[in-house]
């Protein structure tokens, strides 16, 4: 939910990152082998406790990857791939979408585009599950691809919203 994981990828993106997308992007989306099962606090390494208090309620949980799984057939898990076809029937909810102005949020209810939040944005703004009750920092965009710069980047728990695909998060 956007509520939960938008404030922590950004204090991700901000800290952890330290403003590095393709890092971010590393980590989050080609490091892993199969998705995420839970993004946990380590995700807000290097941000400040207060930051990290406010995001947590001083709890802490470490993020866990989907690698425990174990097939009908015995067969080693592979990646999970999400596209916009696929997504319902994988019971995603929600998309992040990497881009290097920042994070495109997009409800699987309303597939399309959706409101796009700039890296530097406060991770402590209250964010609704709701995007229509996001205070006034978001811009609409429709997600456009140019030959000469790499495509964006789905983040955890993303679909993409074109032909691309990614890893189930």
């Amino acid at each position: 939910m956007p509520s939960h994981h938008l404030p922590l990828l950004l204090a991700a993106y901000q800290y952890k990152f330290g403003r590095d997308v393709e890092a971010m992007a590393q980590h989050l989306i080609d490091d892993i082998a199969v998705g995420w099962d839970e993004l946990g606090t380590d995700l807000l390494d290097d941000a400040p406790p207060t930051l990290v208090a406010a995001l947590t309620g001083g709890e802490h949980w470490p993020s866990r990857t989907l690698d425990h799984l174990i097939t009908p057939d015995g067969s080693p898990p592979v990646r999970m791939t999400v596209t916009d076809k696929t997504a319902d029937e994988l019971g995603m909810q929600w998309c992040y979408i990497l881009h290097p102005q920042g994070i495109e949020v997009i409800s699987m209810a309303h597939a399309g585009t959706g409101p796009l939040v700039a890296w530097d944005t406060d991770p402590s703004t209250p964010f609704s599950d709701h995007s229509a009750r996001w205070p006034a920092i978001t811009t609409c965009r429709a997600p456009t691809t140019s030959r000469a710069t790499r495509p964006p980047r789905p983040a955890a728990g993303a679909a993409p919203t074109g032909p691309r695909t990614a890893a189930r998060r």
